[in-house]
């Protein structure tokens, strides 16, 4: 054998010479556990572990409430003065509307027009931020409490209906079977649609994401301010596909429906729609 031959042959020996790796009992000097690898062998199984931890720890986070541990990302608190900001600005919209058509009204007044009539439907309370929670959770009966001393007394019931709403294309957000109709004297303010698993969920009408996030009760939910003082929410979802900020358009699907949270009993779409912070009977206005 010359000596490239025996140069060759020992490089292929070596590569496909094996290593014992063993953990040992330090009193004993017993052997409990032993695996017998190439070099190649060893690097495949650091690489598969590597990848199998990554995997395990993007799942935890995506999935799992862990997720508001991690610096950076909005927790509970971060999430509600986004949507108490969101309100406000909505507010201060409908502030400046009113001062802008007085000062027209002022200017066709002195040049001796008639003033605008101003529409009634204007108003300037505070949208309900609806939470996350169940609404027999307390920070949901707290909530609420606040919002109606906002409102300063007038009845929930006579403020929602609105002909706004009647004139508003709503866009279904899914299809099926209705199984819970929306009940104000219950406290059930939503229509729970049942349809296909992973079925997609539309935006009922253009608007931005409040709220999107996972809670132990009602799963993944994800909420969507509307012009108009309109805001509509979607529980129990298996997956949503917005983040809160997010711009969408009328029909254009948010997330697919699921059986997730504790108060779920299988897979459906538990929807709400709220108008000047006042819950509304969804079926009025939408064929599902």
């Amino acid at each position: 054998m010359n000596k490239e031959n025996y140069n060759g042959y020992e490089s292929r020996k070596g590569s496909k010479q094996k290593y014992r790796f063993s953990i040992s009992n330090d009193s004993s000097y017993k052997e409990l556990w032993n695996i017998r690898l190439t070099k190649l062998e060893a690097l495949i199984l650091l690489n598969v572990i590597i990848v199998a931890i990554i995997a395990f720890v993007i799942v935890m986070i995506a999935f799992t409430p862990l997720r508001e541990f991690i610096p950076g990302y909005p927790d509970d608190k971060t999430r509600s003065e986004i949507v108490q900001n969101a309100l406000r600005a909505d507010s201060l919209e409908i502030a400046i509307a009113k001062w802008e058509l007085q000062l027209v009204n002022l200017n066709r007044i002195l040049e001796g027009h008639d003033p605008i009539p101003v529409e009634s439907q204007i108003s300037d309370s505070l949208l309900l931020h609806k939470t996350l929670i169940s609404r027999h959770s307390k920070e949901d009966s707290l909530l609420r409490l606040e919002v109606e001393r906002e409102i300063k007394g007038e009845d929930i019931a006579e403020k929602a209906e609105s002909p706004i709403l009647a004139a508003m294309n709503f866009y279904p957000p899914v299809k099926g079977i209705v199984t819970d109709k929306f009940d104000q004297q219950n406290g059930h303010f939503a229509t729970d649609i049942v349809t296909t698993l992973n079925a997609g969920i539309a935006s009922v009408l253009d608007g931005t994401v409040t709220i999107a996030a996972w809670t132990n009760d009602t799963g993944n939910v994800i909420q969507i301010q509307h012009k108009n003082n309109v805001i509509s929410i979607y529980k129990h979802c298996a997956k949503l596909l917005k983040k809160a900020g997010d711009t969408v358009k009328a029909g254009e699907i948010i997330a697919f429906v699921g059986n997730s949270g504790a108060l779920s009993s299988g897979a459906h779409l538990h929807f709400e729609l709220w108008f000047n912070g006042a819950p509304v009977d969804a079926e009025k206005y939408i064929i599902f």
